[in-house]
């Protein structure tokens, strides 16, 4: 692989000492930007997921716009259900749509543990475009749904503010619940895997929903299986970012693992987070995505505040969620170029 010409990120990922901290945003390749709504005018969602000239062009777009330092490949979560037999469809204006949800053990035996170079060849060819486009100015990071929020939606069928049939499934059908998990562990096993040969340089694991379980049913359903995640690509070397929404409560049993940085959503502030981790694990957030919409010299000085709070070592500037549709461009700008500019304070 050659050498990155800002390599920030990985720097971060080391723990190395920081004189500014590198900064990206969850879905920065998405809906706030006007030439991606143009592209959506035009295609489908999931015909831009599998349509790698598309993808590595969307993935650019925040790079060459708002000048993050670090590029996320544009798919999405539910391309590992797609490759495991279970149709997934998108509907606008609603969001996922499974019209098959997994609800018994006869559901469970049907779902398949695919070859995912195979089923999923169209996300690797995108990241060969998305290296060519790239040219070596930031690092690609890959991603999936950690095997609790890829379950949520199998199960329920379409998102949810309580996953109730999920966590239904799970209480009164354990054993098939957990067959389910470790079939969409194995396989997130092997498309990150193979992401990383095609050349992304960090993954991303997503719990969107860990935040719906409790504590003792978070280490059951959701964190040993992204746990075995964590260890088999960690074996292999490979940078892991894990974010858990609403898993505060976990941080100290997760900064034990093999992942490189805990991603930290905006209701857990600096100080708790960095107690709970020990001080030992590089933390990425958490700066709240509503308040985008604050003024820009508000943005700035919010901005300043939580690396001041986080620190430049360690840590990751970022989101705490992903950035939503409605953010003008200008204030996705005026947040990373505030952290892009960050000049420690003299006193």
């Amino acid at each position: 692989m050659s050498e990155l010409k800002n390599d920030l990120l990985l720097q971060a990922l080391d723990g190395k000492n920081l004189r500014r901290p590198p900064v990206w945003m969850m879905r920065q390749a998405g809906r706030y930007l006007p030439d991606f709504m143009k592209l959506k005018e035009k295609y489908d969602f999931f015909t831009r997921c599998q349509t790698p000239e598309l993808a590595s062009e969307i993935t650019v777009m925040p790079i060459d716009q708002i000048g993050t330092d670090a590029a996320i490949l544009f798919s999405d979560i539910l391309v590992v259900p797609q490759a495991m037999g279970v149709e997934v469809q998108m509907k606008p204006d609603f969001g996922p749509w499974l019209p098959n949800p997994i609800r018994s053990q006869a559901d469970v035996d049907r779902v398949e543990t695919p070859d995912v170079n195979d089923r999923l060849h169209y996300v690797m060819e995108a990241i060969t475009h998305t290296l060519e486009r790239l040219d070596n100015r930031v690092p690609l990071i890959g991603f999936a749904g950690a095997p609790w929020t890829i379950f949520c939606y199998m199960i329920q069928g379409q998102g949810s503010k309580t996953f109730d049939k999920a966590k239904a499934f799970c209480f009164s059908q354990p054993e098939s619940a957990h067959q389910l998990l470790q079939k969409i562990t194995d396989t997130t096993i092997a498309y990150l895997r193979a992401k990383h040969k095609a050349g992304v340089h960090v993954v991303q694991l997503f719990d969107s929903w860990g935040g719906v379980l409790s504590p003792d049913d978070y280490t059951t359903f959701s964190w040993q299986y992204s746990n075995q995640i964590i260890n088999a690509l960690g074996g292999d070397d490979v940078p892991v970012i894990l974010f858990a929404k609403g898993c505060w409560y976990a941080l100290h049993e997760m900064a034990q693992s093999k992942a490189k940085a805990l991603g930290v959503d905006w209701t857990c502030t600096a100080r708790n987070a960095r107690y709970l981790t020990s001080g030992q694990i590089t933390l990425q957030g958490n700066f709240d995505p509503a308040r985008l919409l604050s003024p820009i010299a508000e943005i700035e000085k919010q901005t300043r505040n939580m690396i001041e709070q986080f620190g430049t070592t360690n840590y990751i500037a970022n989101l705490g969620h992903g950035i939503l549709p409605n953010i003008p461009v200008d204030h996705a700008k005026a947040f990373v170029d505030t952290v892009k500019s960050y000049e420690p304070r003299r006193y």
